[in-house]
């Protein structure tokens, strides 16, 4: 465990951080993408990184929004529905069930990936990989009724 993670999971976990985060995180996390022309997320100090660009689902135009992933190998990662623990799935996850089909931003290269929502053990097995990738994830799902997503987006 790097310095200080242990300090940054507990905060993480807490409902204030919650309330918060939403809604600085990924807009901190845009402007420094952009200015780093796709090499930097600020949030990536914490939890590695992609922005997926998605179709959305209502509007058909490209969303961008940064996340944080599980890096799989073989090249494709883990994205887990969290929304910060908050009631609603997250927007991106509704348009990746009605668009499968996406891009990811890795490290200052753009990969189409597809997307897969995972059910049953797959998911499960997820599950308890990102469990003990980053704990706060249980804190998140133990304050919402609704599952959380988990998909996995694999190279095109």
């Amino acid at each position: 465990m790097r310095p200080g993670e242990r300090w940054v999971q507990k905060v993480s976990a807490t409902r204030t951080f919650a309330r918060i985060a939403p809604h600085v995180v990924p807009a901190l996390d845009r402007a420094v993408h952009r200015l780093t022309r796709g090499k930097v997320l600020l949030s990536a100090r914490m939890l590695p990184g992609v922005v997926l660009t998605a179709t959305g689902a209502r509007s058909g135009q490209p969303r961008r929004t940064p996340l944080a992933c599980l890096p799989e190998e073989g090249g494709g990662w883990l994205l887990i529905g969290s929304n910060f623990g908050r009631p609603g799935h997250p927007a991106w996850t509704g348009n990746l069930l009605k668009h499968p089909e996406a891009e990811v931003s890795w490290r200052g290269r753009d990969i189409p990936v597809r997307a897969r929502l995972l059910t049953g053990e797959e998911r499960a097995q997820a599950w308890r990989t990102a469990l003990e990738f980053w704990p706060p994830y249980a804190a998140y799902q133990a304050r919402v009724a609704r599952e959380i997503r988990l998909f996995r987006l694999e190279r095109r």
